[in-house]
């Protein structure tokens, strides 16, 4: 009813806001004697991190991760583990001026009008700051997924368009996609998107983003048929995440313009092994993995809280404006890339826990 947790076999629940003392997540359905230490979660955290490049937000938080429970002399026990990362640069005063305000395109109204009371400080729990969280459990999912399945999967996220500039697909090189503050894998392509966000920030706005994240190695045969296809499960983590307007998987909405013919991954034997020749389903077909990479791109709307004077309502009805100041992201779709990373591993870790309970490994 609440809904804070997301998944069935592995399960996490996120708690916490903004601009609290601290914000976590308690993870469940870890199969037992797995290693795991907090060094194996800390490096997805930095990369997430905020206040890394000057075109996200400046606000500072080392993102630093505990591991409160459900592990015994580095290795998991089985039962439920809890993680916390301490806020330690909250400024709340920063939403002093517009506490009674509805900043247009948040989810100050709708968590108003839902429960008659909102926590006004950064958003509370409609925060980016959530996410925090999300990565955490995505680095325990990426550990149960590397000791089950041997470290044959990879997971791996791009920043594939800014705003209305896109990459050139074809200089794709993920090698390049840890040199720069964009994710970006086209090398050429981030000196435009430097100037074009430099005069977003400049001019008090803000702009949005598509992600693409891409799992190599998934065996074939994960997902449920229906209800529980893994397309929909990862279509359902991806808009979960804060600021998300759409997703798609494979060729996408761009299916809609195949021919029969085109849209078809057709299929060879090669060594024994069923090869296809392209990969329009995005490695998922009827709900189920086909052993192929598995694509999803997800779009970030522009944050909401920008300089620009936008016309709204305050919480007694009365028309106002309202401009927000503060340390925000010009583009949250930059630090969006680690999360989809993050979503990918969950959803993929609890489908094959689930496989391995009903077919297994």
């Amino acid at each position: 009813m609440p809904g804070n947790a997301f998944g069935r076999a592995f399960r996490f629940t996120t708690w916490g806001e903004s601009h609290g003392p601290a914000i976590g997540c308690v993870v469940d359905g870890v199969p037992p004697k797995i290693p795991l230490a907090e060094a194996d979660l800390q490096p997805w955290l930095d990369r997430r991190r905020p206040g890394q490049s000057r075109f996200t937000t400046q606000r500072r938080e080392a993102d630093q991760v505990r591991i409160l429970s459900g592990t015994f002399e580095g290795r998991t026990t089985g039962t439920p583990i809890a993680l916390t990362i301490e806020n330690l640069d909250q400024r709340a005063k920063d939403y002093g001026d517009i506490k009674d305000k509805f900043r247009p395109g948040h989810a100050d109204m709708t968590y108003w009008s839902k429960y008659g009371i909102r926590d006004f400080r950064g958003g509370g729990r409609a925060s980016a700051r959530e996410t925090a969280a999300r990565v955490a459990a995505g680095g325990v999912a990426r550990k149960v997924l590397a000791h089950l399945l041997d470290g044959a999967v990879t997971i791996r996220g791009a920043l594939v368009q800014v705003g209305p500039y896109g990459i050139d697909p074809a200089r794709w090189d993920w090698e390049q996609v840890e040199q720069n503050p964009f994710w970006c894998p086209d090398a050429e392509t981030v000196e435009g998107w430097a100037e074009f966000l430099d005069e977003v920030r400049k001019d008090g706005s803000s702009t949005g983003a598509v992600v693409e994240v891409v799992a190599k190695g998934v065996p074939a045969g994960l997902g449920e048929p229906v209800y529980d296809k893994l397309d929909a499960d990862l279509a359902k983590a991806m808009m979960s995440i804060n600021a998300v307007k759409g997703v798609e998987i494979g060729a996408g909405f761009a299916a809609a313009a195949l021919s029969g013919e085109d849209n078809a991954d057709e299929m060879r034997m090669e060594d024994g092994e069923i090869a296809f020749l392209s990969n329009a389903a995005g490695g998922i077909l009827g709900g189920i993995s086909s052993g192929q990479d598995i694509v999803v791109r997800f779009a970030v709307k522009p944050t909401s809280s920008i300089l620009t004077p936008r016309r709204t309502v305050d919480i007694h009805g009365k028309d106002t404006e309202i401009s927000t100041k503060g340390r925000h992201d010009p583009c949250v779709g930059i630090r969006a890339v680690p999360v989809g990373e993050a979503m990918m591993a969950i959803v993929l870790t609890d489908h094959l826990l689930r496989h391995r309970g009903q077919c297994g490994l």
